[in-house]
């Protein structure tokens, strides 16, 4: 252990005098190269891991693990939360002693001693073959992509009764887990008659896709580096747009907190990912561009003052953005059993359809967090009634807070299925910490976390948020009706405490229309005005009195952008063209309550989407969307049109033949 941190101790530090990275609180805080900056790569995380992996392999039972990995992932993730290293820093600083710690343990472990195998990146058949392989549940996966086209694709099996394992309202699914379900698929159409060819089809591209993985549930050792994609795309609005959806709405939802404003926005990046044993690591990066805009006019921002009770908003414009940015980027390890525990910027998608979890949606950007997943949880024997179960816990801090700067953030979901075809789930956040807020100590975190009042503060430490989803697969029309759904509440343990104040979002998801095989449709409604409450001016949900702020991270609402006041009717139909590709007409009406903005807002969106994918590797994705706001006083003094066009070109690498 002391060979591998003295080793990782001075290659960090050689790397460090190379790039000369600024630290987040030198400079304007972008981490530009090349600067006599001294924050790339973290050589507190490099040492943590290569301890740690030391020590896992030495002493490999579980709970040494989780210990040893649990220890480095707190060292590594406070060095973000501290404002001392990006993201990338301690991602590359972990990968890089983790790697270090193995050298060292191969060349220095005695076997004799006892202790776990750890072997070579790249075996001989000969060797391969003489190896007892590990166990699929207990190698190193990154997750899929919420925005790839695996998850509707899945939907869909699983809506026609091909896949019984999945928990939709519990995303994302590692790599591993998608290529199991398409194997319980398949081994489902083969027990099927009559199966329809688009299902067949879909299973194979499905089975193309996870072709590694299937190796590795064949016996193959997990040893693996890929570029997953690379793409730039550009997004262009011709008209006003909607960018604050804690306030007014969004005319771009749902795509990683990405900025976005009048006129040509675009992006430029790519994935990778690696993967050794129980181990594996997944980043993406890109680079991001959005022009400036004009200031808030003294109307809007005197709105904010008084709806949020802070102080009103300088007259600044938003500046021109032209920065690299990580989306997705983590380590993660396989504790074995179905423990999964990783660290860095993930994303998450905590409830079923494509509208956005009111809880935890994809429309921020990926938060800082340590997260640990039980994907494959057997209740105890008085519990055993609720089926099987999948367990979801991270925490992390967010980011782009004035009042409360970098408050800390936890969160638990358990989503289980008493019946074949029903899914439930319970879920919970809780914003707690940062400068002025709610003390960050143990007592108050045990106290927030069983949902007690603390006598010296005469409430629940931090701010609550809850939900309970749904998914039904109506009996003997299976295969073709689906209802979902989410309740959401602010400071309630359960949304059902206070139903008249918390907002809903029902969906309908219609696997096949009648004799047009090939379309689907999912229709959903959201509503957050909470009718029940005459006194309410957008201080029920997302809001609270502390943490002003909001449920936001840099700016963007964490859940759905239906908002604080809104109402949402929505609704996608969908052509499969081929197994992957697809083309898509979309509709969405949006309002807000004039109990809440002045005078209110309306506003409706229309859109046609399409994605191909080609064998070549290439991939061509476009969307035109025509936005109407027909009235919104507050913003605009009269009807607005708004065309958005978004073009995106990608090559995956990994799919080329």
């Amino acid at each position: 252990s002391g060979e591998a941190a003295l080793n990782s101790t001075l290659i960090a530090y050689a790397l460090k005098q190379a790039t000369q990275r600024q630290r987040p609180y030198n400079g304007a805080g972008a981490g530009d190269f090349f600067l006599h900056g001294n924050s790339f790569p973290s050589e507190h995380a490099a040492l943590a891991w290569s301890v740690a992996s030391i020590v896992a392999h030495e002493y490999p039972g579980p709970l040494t693990k989780l210990l040893a990995y649990g220890m480095a992932s707190a060292v590594t993730i406070t060095r973000v939360t501290g404002k001392q290293h990006f993201s990338s820093d301690v991602v590359v600083g972990s990968a890089l002693g983790w790697y270090l710690g193995r050298q060292i343990y191969r060349a220095r472990h005695d076997p004799e001693l006892g202790g776990g195998a750890w072997g070579n990146l790249r075996d001989d058949a000969e060797e391969g073959a003489q190896r007892e392989t590990r166990p699929p549940k207990s190698m190193g996966s990154p997750s899929v992509p919420l925005d790839s086209w695996v998850y509707p694709a899945l939907e869909k099996m699983v809506a026609f009764g091909l896949v019984e394992a999945a928990f939709m309202g519990l995303k994302p699914w590692t790599r591993m887990e998608c290529a199991q379900l398409t194997e319980q698929a398949g081994e489902a159409l083969q027990r099927e008659e009559g199966s329809g060819s688009d299902l067949i089809g879909l299973q194979f591209r499905l089975q193309q896709e996870f072709a590694y993985e299937f190796g590795l549930l064949d016996g193959r050792s997990n040893a693996a580096i890929s570029v997953e994609s690379v793409y730039t795309r550009g997004v262009s609005a011709s008209g006003p747009v909607l960018t604050d959806s804690y306030h007014f709405g969004q005319t771009f939802s749902y795509d990683f907190g990405r900025p976005f404003q009048r006129g040509s926005n675009g992006q430029t990046g790519g994935s990778f990912y690696a993967a050794l044993g129980p181990a594996a690591i997944y980043v993406r990066a890109e680079f991001q561009h959005a022009p400036s805009a004009p200031p808030l006019s003294e109307e809007v921002r005197n709105f904010i003052a008084t709806s949020d009770l802070v102080p009103v908003p300088p007259a600044e414009p938003f500046h021109t953005i032209n920065r690299l940015r990580l989306l997705d980027a983590y380590v993660v390890v396989n504790a074995g059993e179905g423990w999964q525990l990783s660290f860095g910027q993930e994303s998450l998608s905590w409830a079923p359809g494509p509208g956005g979890s009111l809880l935890w949606s994809d429309n921020v950007e990926p938060v800082p967090m340590v997260r640990l997943l039980e994907s494959d949880v057997h209740l105890p024997s008085f519990l055993k009634f609720l089926g099987p179960a999948r367990i979801d816990n991270f925490f992390g801090r967010l980011g782009g807070h004035t009042l409360v700067p970098h408050p800390y953030i936890y969160g638990n979901k358990i989503n289980f299925k008493p019946l074949r075809n029903l899914e439930l789930g319970f879920g919970r956040t809780v914003t707690i910490g940062g400068r002025g807020g709610t003390p960050l100590t143990s007592k108050n975190f045990l106290l927030s976390f069983f949902g007690r009042t603390s006598q010296e503060l005469n409430s629940v430490p931090g701010d609550s948020h809850s939900s309970f989803d749904w998914t039904f697969y109506v009996p003997k029309v299976r295969n073709y009706l689906v209802f979902y759904g989410e309740l959401y509440a602010d400071d309630d343990p359960i949304p059902f405490v206070n139903q008249p104040k918390n907002p809903y979002r029902p969906g309908i998801y219609v696997t096949r229309l009648p004799r047009l095989p090939k379309l689907d449709l999912h229709v959903e409604a959201a509503n957050s005005e909470s009718p029940g409450q005459p006194a309410n001016i957008g201080n029920l949900n997302y809001w609270n009195s502390q943490y002003r702020d909001g449920y936001t991270n840099n700016g963007n609402l964490i859940g759905n952008t239906v908002g604080r006041m809104g109402r949402t009717i929505q609704s996608w139909l969908t052509y499969w063209i081929s197994p992957q590709s697809t083309l898509q007409f979309s509709y969405k009406h949006n309002s807000v309550s004039r109990d809440f903005v002045p005078q209110g807002g309306f506003w409706q969106d229309y859109g046609v989407r399409h994605e191909i994918y080609f064998d070549s590797g290439l991939t061509l994705k476009s969307q035109v969307q025509l936005e109407h706001i027909s009235r919104y006083p507050l913003l605009f003094p009269g009807p607005q049109n708004n065309l958005t066009a978004v073009v995106e070109l990608g090559f995956l690498p990994h799919k080329a033949k």
